[in-house]
């Protein structure tokens, strides 16, 4: 019945769509398995892609070949560019979705990839042969045969449900739990652990009164997230809103405390720190007599609205009575409450930097079962785990992106490095280089690696080169317009600019803090007619690059340095014992992950600085 697939993914969540696509994109004979062909990655929490430092993780999906750019664009309802205020480097995109037709747009969008076969019925375990996966087994006992297999179970693997004193089996709200793989991979050596995540409840907007509430409207000037040309920014957006629990809200949630699955033991798992249920921000936020409630539209069709802010697993009863004191929720219906679920994941330590497993070859993980959270961070690994799956059935180098490289670089060295003890989320501040992962540079950091492994396509390719070569025609420009003091001094003085002293370009006026290239148009009105043949994303990319040139350069000089540790390779079969002056700790944790480069040792917790000067010497000899 069924021919042996290169690669069979099971999972079709944000992760298992991306792991999909990629490996099928690339050639690769793909099946995607699933429980339920209709919950196609569905968006299981927050109707929403981006934000800050996952908004980087999108551009950079896209700029390889992915997807969730494209859905992302083609399915919102809104789009903000946050933290505009600060640098490019936080500059971060994020739009609200439609849930219902990013869904829909990610099933077509897969369904029309020719390499791509469909199987609905639950996974229950793997077909492993001398170390090596050799296909998956299902419920009803079929063998599906594949040269490799990626993991993305997501919040399904033995997931319960918590609702209060209430618990039942669910991998989401209306769907059963996965059961089988966890047992199996623990008996094949793996190191499985717990984690808990939650939702907030579902109301009717028609039962809100937003004139108590703040409008938060989209950007005046709407961007996007994919490169291509084929998406448009939005013409018409839908608003969310803005509100605040209170006093009398915390009061009335904690008469629930006794029945909360979170304070009387029956969670055990992790949540994750950064996005805390209410009833854990009240209690570890005590002093604090209100916390942001932000109103989030499903759709541009639908009266139903996601009250980001008010993750519980709390009573039913609670949840409502403490909804009805929030500003605005007087009278409010809901269509469901929130609730917390508890499933397995398994230490990304276990992993190589292909996110291969190291205990069974061609075996790959991807997502939440790596104990990481959000659908940006789930579909970066399936992107990667799809590429390198591909790549190793077709016994082709693997790829793997640095920590200079991309945001994607720094979530799997971070994984597979230090593990996790909670739901990881990225930030830009886990980025060691930030200003070169930019979201506005993304496609001119990785469109060439990508069209390099057959998966970005001549189109996006050639786009990329058009942005390249326009934004280096922009900046020849502006180098080469230069005025002495007399000729500009006026017009600076005329906006409040202090006046030039020397013959200066306009490269070196735009350096001047809190200045932009709209000014320089205001100073000199030639430049208007000059930049109407160049598109504003060129633009915007030489401005940035001319008023960070210096900070950029001492990153890129910081992150050649790193890549030199990087390119010392250790034998994976290395037996540090054999090193007398490394400390106990960094023995042990060496052995257990076995890094493939002293730049990799270096980033072991608990691997000193010293340890990696010992392991230098030892290794150069």
């Amino acid at each position: 019945m069924f021919k042996v697939y290169d690669v069979i993914v099971v999972g079709a969540g944000h992760a298992g769509c991306e792991a999909a696509a990629a490996a099928a994109n690339m050639g690769s004979k793909v099946l995607l398995a699933t429980m339920n062909m209709n919950t196609i990655a569905q968006m299981s929490c927050n109707p929403a892609m981006g934000g800050v430092a996952k908004g980087q993780i999108v551009r950079e999906i896209d700029a390889l070949g992915g997807y969730s750019g494209i859905v992302s664009d083609k399915t919102s309802i809104q789009f903000r560019m946050l933290n505009r205020s600060k640098g490019p480097a936080m500059w971060s995109p994020r739009v609200q979705s439609d849930r219902m037709r990013f869904a829909e747009e990610w099933r077509l969008t897969l369904e029309s990839i020719e390499n791509i076969d469909f199987w609905q019925e639950m996974v229950t375990g793997l077909v492993v042969k001398d170390n090596r996966v050799k296909g998956v087994r299902t419920s009803l006992g079929i063998e599906i045969p594949g040269k490799s297999v990626v993991l993305t179970n997501g919040t399904f693997l033995n997931g319960v449900i918590h609702i209060g004193e209430k618990k039942f089996g669910g991998g989401r709200t209306g769907e059963k739990a996965a059961t089988g793989i966890t047992e199996q991979l623990i008996e094949l050596g793996f190191e499985a652990g717990r984690m808990k995540t939650g939702t907030p409840p579902r109301v009717d907007g028609r039962s809100l009164d937003y004139s108590k509430m703040t409008e938060q409207p989209g950007d005046d000037i709407p961007g996007k997230f994919s490169y291509l040309n084929s998406t448009s920014p939005l013409t018409q957006q839908k608003s969310c809103w803005i509100t605040y629990t209170s006093p009398e809200v915390h009061n009335e949630l904690q008469t629930g405390f006794d029945r909360s699955p979170m304070f009387n033991g029956r969670i055990q798992g992790l949540g994750p720190r950064y996005c805390p249920s209410i009833e854990d921000k009240i209690n570890r936020f005590a002093d604090r007599d209100r916390h942001q409630i932000f109103v989030e539209p499903e759709g541009w069709n639908t009266v139903e609205i996601y009250v980001n802010g008010f993750s519980t697993s709390l009573p039913q009863d609670v949840q409502y009575n403490a909804l009805t004191k929030v500003p605005g929720f007087e009278q409010v219906k809901m269509f469901r409450p929130g609730y917390a679920i508890e499933y397995d994941f398994f230490q990304p330590t276990q992993l190589t930097s292909t996110l291969e497993t190291k205990l069974i070859e061609n075996l790959y993980f991807a997502g939440q079962i790596n104990g990481t959270t959000g659908y940006e961070e789930a579909g970066c690994q399936g992107l990667m785990a799809g590429i390198n799956a591909h790549l190793k059935v077709k016994e082709q180098a693997p790829f793997i992106l640095g920590r200079s490289q991309a945001y994607i670089g720094v979530l799997i060295d971070d994984l597979i490095n230090k593990g996790t003890e909670e739901p990881y989320r990225m930030f830009t501040s886990r980025a060691e280089f930030r200003l070169l992962l930019r979201q506005d540079n993304a496609d001119l950091r990785l469109t060439k690696l990508s069209y390099g492994l057959g998966l970005a396509d001549d189109n996006r390719y050639q786009q990329m080169l058009d942005k390249e070569h326009q934004t280096n025609q922009v900046i020849a420009l502006l180098d080469e317009i230069k005025f002495k003091p007399d000729e500009i001094n006026p017009a600076l003085e005329n906006i409040g600019q202090a006046p030039i002293k020397d013959k200066s370009s306009l490269s070196q006026i735009l350096k001047r803090p809190n200045f932009s290239i709209t000014d320089l148009q205001t100073i000199y009105s030639e430049l208007s007619s000059k930049l109407n043949n160049y598109a504003t994303e060129s633009i915007e990319q030489a401005e940035i690059q001319i008023k960070y040139h210096t900070y950029i350069e001492r990153e890129q000089k910081n992150s050649e340095k790193m890549s030199e540790l990087e390119n010392q390779n250790i034998n994976p079969d290395f037996n540090y014992n054999d090193i007398p002056s490394l400390s106990k700790e960094a023995k042990e944790k060496l052995l257990k992950i076995k890094p493939s480069t002293i730049g990799q040792a270096s980033r072991i917790s608990g691997v000193s600085p010293a340890d990696v000067s010992v392991l230098m010497v030892y290794i150069g000899r």
